[in-house]
């Protein structure tokens, strides 16, 4: 046992992992983001407000309970990075440990706490396939994790693959989405309070489609959390 921890701790010293938010070398007991990171990333205790920016991106849209971001995400910024080694770096394993935290504090706030389920929007087959991972799923299994709930993976399907939504206003990105959820575990979300969940919420359309699509096929109550929210 001694010799494996001398082997693996000699093995970090050169080969240390950096963190995703600063590029600093992990130290035992860190991962995936350092400490500092941990400390120095600007939360929005959007839980603790039922009124909060989030939600009202979504008010008058779609019937939705609640909808909280753990951070917020600015250019050229910690979150920014550290939710491009997550999407496109292979490292889906930081939205577990980042579900792991958030779900640890959404397990005490209301009424994402009542939820029965949490469902994480999918990402189009073609683009799964290409990426390997959905990267919302592992922040679905972190907070599952910290709030004791099941995954529904396949609850809602993409049906068809969108353009990309970087450049597109509002209105735009509505008509990006129309159409292109599905619900595919109906006997998973029916008469259940869905979680519904992703990485990043800019203008709200990809909640509104996904949130509209459980809510027509039987679930009874949705509240959404995402990583971050686009300032």
């Amino acid at each position: 046992m001694g010799i494996k921890r001398y082997f693996n701790d000699f093995t970090a010293l050169f080969f240390a992992q950096a963190c995703a938010g600063c590029d600093a070398p992990l130290v035992d007991g860190e991962k995936h983001i350092c400490t500092s990171c941990w400390y120095h990333l600007p939360e929005t205790h959007a839980h603790e407000d039922q009124h909060n920016s989030s939600a009202r991106q979504l008010w008058g849209r779609v019937r939705i309970e609640a909808v909280a971001s753990y951070w917020y995400f600015r250019e050229a910024s910690r979150v920014k990075r550290i939710i491009h080694h997550l999407k496109y770096r292979n490292r889906p394993e930081i939205g577990t440990v980042i579900g792991q935290r958030y779900g640890a504090i959404l397990a005490d706030a209301a009424p994402f706490n009542q939820a029965d389920v949490i469902v994480p929007v999918p990402l189009h087959p073609k683009k799964l396939r290409k990426r390997g991972y959905n990267q919302s799923m592992f922040f679905a299994k972190g907070l599952a994790h910290s709030m004791r709930l099941p995954v529904v993976e396949h609850g809602i399907i993409r049906r068809r693959a969108t353009q990309s939504q970087t450049r597109k206003n509002r209105y735009e990105r509505y008509e990006n989405m129309l159409e292109t959820f599905e619900a595919n575990d109906i006997g998973g979300i029916a008469a259940q309070h869905v979680l519904l969940v992703d990485d990043v919420l800019t203008t709200g359309a990809t909640l509104e489609a996904c949130a509209g699509t459980l809510l027509e096929n039987g679930a009874a109550k949705v509240s959404a959390v995402t990583i971050a929210k686009a300032l």
